[in-house]
């Protein structure tokens, strides 16, 4: 007859439904650059410290270490949308869990368009194309290739 396993911990601590991966996922799609911190090229992490309370919401939050006012305020934004699962507590107590988190705001890079990316029907499409050809000189032969780059956006 084997004996019963007891839980290693006596609070179990809550947890984001999907695991880290969504969590990531979900802060992304949240997260909107603020446009001052995006003209004055503000770039960095934000570290918050926040609170979950015995429903799985999110009470608090502190600045632990920060950037602009701008980021600093869209990353407390995201994390007060942040909801997690809490696991059942005995003798239903109502406990506050301590958290921390660190949001990261990258500047954009703006990467040209794939060929994949071409517009619908009735969209506009500026295109310019380079022709680049290199000259002959008079003590080497004529080149054998010509370059053509076409940009479209």
């Amino acid at each position: 007859m084997k004996k019963e396993k007891k839980e290693d911990q006596f609070i179990k601590q809550p947890f984001y439904k999907g695991g880290n991966k969504a969590l990531q996922e979900f802060i992304a799609s949240q997260l909107k650059y603020p446009p001052t911190s995006l003209k004055n090229k503000v770039e960095g992490d934000v570290h918050i410290r926040y609170a979950i309370n015995h429903k799985g919401i999110v009470t608090d939050t502190h600045i632990i270490g920060g950037l602009d006012d701008a980021c600093n305020d869209e990353a407390a934004r995201v994390v007060s949308l942040l909801r997690f699962e809490v696991p059942k507590t005995p003798r239903n107590m109502r406990v506050i869990f301590h958290k921390t988190i660190r949001i990261h705001f990258r500047l954009p890079v703006n990467a040209p368009s794939s060929p994949r990316q071409i517009p619908g029907p009735g969209t506009p499409v500026t295109a310019y194309t380079y022709t680049i050809v290199h000259e002959k000189k008079e003590d080497q032969p004529a080149p054998s290739k010509t370059i053509t780059y076409t940009i479209r956006y």
